[in-house]
Order: structure tokens, then sequence, then C-alpha cells
């Protein structure tokens, strides 16, 4: 199973945030568009959805950004994952329609996968897949200059 970009970045920008939890100043789009190279019309969306979830908060104005509204290790990776794809269903029978559809075996067998790749991904917490926290702080570039630009 494949996920979206949009969940895959989702995932990135909330690790970004979660291996700097002492950082007293908001982040900002403008930063993690740098960080990562996305459009930041892409990452305002996402921005937005996760707080619109609670998996941020957001302050809107001149001094505005976001930050981390839950401690790392109450983030979810499963519960995530579901809030973030818009389906989770590997195939769509009907579009085209496959005339196996009723009496199909495979719509169960896939079904049971997803149940066992989102019960492995319930195992996980963000905090866990950042344990490793000064190494995904090493790939990152210095952003010191660059943010003191945009704010």
């Amino acid at each position: 199973m494949q996920l979206t970009r949009y969940t895959d970045f989702g995932i990135r920008i909330l690790m970004y945030l979660a291996v700097q939890p002492e950082r007293e100043s908001l982040f900002r789009i403008a930063e993690v568009t740098s960080v990562f190279e996305l459009s930041s019309n892409h990452v305002a969306k996402i921005i937005h959805q996760l707080g619109k979830m609670g998996y941020l908060q957001t302050v809107r104005g001149k001094s505005g950004g976001f930050r981390l509204a839950k401690v790392a290790d109450k983030v979810l990776i499963g519960q995530l994952v579901r809030d973030l794809e818009n389906t989770l269903s590997p195939i769509d029978c009907e579009s085209p329609y496959c005339r196996f559809t009723p009496i199909c075996q495979l719509k169960g067998v896939l079904a049971q996968a997803v149940t066992a790749y989102l019960a492995v991904l319930d195992q996980y917490t963000l905090a866990d897949i950042v344990a490793n926290k000064s190494e995904i702080l090493s790939t990152l570039p210095d952003l010191s200059i660059s943010v003191l630009q945009i704010d």
C-alpha cells in the first residue's frame, strides 16, 4: 500500500516539528517549504488540515506560525494515516466496474491486508519515528540565516 504524497509530507512535517520540541518560536510555512523543497501552497494546505485535525496549533497574523498541538508520544501513526488519507481502499471495484465484484474474494483479502497494515502503524507514535533525533537533525539544512530573512 502506498501513501499519498499529501500524507507522506504531512508525516514529514510533523517529524520536523517533533525533533525540535524545545524550540520557542513558531514554525513558518516558508521554513518548511525550504526544508522539504515543496510548494508553499501545498504546505499551507497540509498545515491547515493538520491544524483542523488538532495535530497543530496554528497562530494567524504577522507573528503567526504553527507548532505541535500534541506531545509526540501521543500522536499515533496509524491514526494520522487514517486522518490524512482520503481512502485506504487499495482498489476501486466500481471504476471501471469489475464484473467479479459480486463474487470477488480479493476484496476481503485486501481488506485484511489494510487492517494488518494499520495495526502495525498503530504500534508506533510520532516519538517512536523520531527517536533518532540527532540523526534526523543532521540531515536538515542550516536554516538560521534563511529563517532570519523570512521573519
